[in-house]
């Protein structure tokens, strides 16, 4: 069972005088809560859990935080600054060289070293196996939603535009990462998942293709509603306004979870997702009309060219 030294949560906890913690989880670690919440008590606090689903550092419980004096938030990295709450990132560990799985695929001599939070902790390990092999590595910082050397998130690939790197490495479980590197970037990816040890390079023409079918059927839309996420990390008003003034058949609409059900409620022929990026790209096929990304609708408005395509990313 995965259960940290919490000494120094308790020492942290104490230096900013709480007395009442709430704890979050995102979904695959909401089993640890109670363990947690354990261990906080024995340390003479009380403690609160949000049982209300997580999907990020972006989607903060506030509400719970509202009723306490700290929120410590298990998982992930910051995404902007935020008084009053602890990040305890989740480890996973793994051999690094493992990554010599992928050195087939690693034609060139310059790679771009990247991966995601549960991982970064084993950046100086990969950067040796790699380099060991003479290849030259390169690890950057992202944006300020990524604090970590080489970390990305599904909503910012920031770490991977690297000048001079001839292709991108991956190092993560799942493809959607990888894909969004590739579109963002326009070079080669591969994709290598340290647990299972299988390495791939990785195209995103087949998400460009299903995005443009899903662009044409948006555009006999009569009306769009630009969804608004109320989530701490996601809320992008000024985005949504710029869109929303790119046609008279527009409408803002605000909403903390976006699911098919509401979507189908409201209504609409057609949205333009401004909240989680994944959620036009990962769920299409879960909604009932066109979801659209911002860069997507600004193509269908004629503001942007299909040969200017981006993904979407939060800065």
């Amino acid at each position: 069972m995965w259960l940290n030294d919490t000494s120094d949560l308790v020492a942290a906890l104490k230096l900013r005088g709480a007395q009442r913690v709430a704890l979050q989880f995102p979904e695959g670690l909401k089993r640890q809560a109670s363990a947690y919440a354990a261990a906080l008590k024995t340390a003479g606090f009380d403690v609160l859990i949000s049982g209300d689903p997580c999907y990020g550092a972006c989607d903060l419980a506030l509400d719970t935080l509202a009723l306490a004096d700290v929120l410590v938030h298990f998982g992930h990295a910051p995404v902007d600054e935020r008084q009053n709450v602890i990040f305890e990132p989740y480890k996973v560990d793994f051999a690094p060289a493992v990554l010599e799985n992928a050195l087939p695929f690693l034609h060139g001599e310059t790679v771009c070293l990247v991966t995601t939070i549960q991982h970064v902790h084993r950046i100086p390990e990969m950067e040796a196996v790699l380099t060991s092999n003479g290849i030259t590595v390169y690890v950057a910082r992202g944006s300020s939603r990524t604090p970590y050397r080489g970390q990305v998130l599904g909503c910012s690939f920031n770490a991977a535009k690297v000048p001079g790197s001839g292709m991108v490495l991956f190092v993560g479980t799942g493809l959607f990462h990888a894909i969004g590197i590739a579109i963002a970037t326009r070079l080669q990816v591969i994709a290598l998942d340290p647990l299972t040890g299988t390495a791939q390079e990785v195209s995103g023409n087949t998400l460009l293709r299903r995005r443009f079918a899903v662009m044409e059927k948006a555009r006999e839309a009569q009306n769009v509603g630009i969804i608004v996420s109320t989530k701490s990390g996601q809320q992008r008003m000024a985005l949504a306004q710029h869109l929303c003034s790119l046609s008279p058949h527009a409408t803002i609409i605000t909403m903390r979870e976006v699911s098919p059900d509401e979507l189908l409620n409201l209504g609409f022929d057609c949205y333009v997702n401004t909240a989680c990026p994944r959620l036009a790209y990962d769920d299409q096929v879960r909604f009932p009309v066109p979801v659209l990304s911002p860069p997507e609708f600004e193509i269908i408005c004629g503001v942007r060219t299909w040969d200017d395509y981006a993904i979407d990313e939060i800065p």
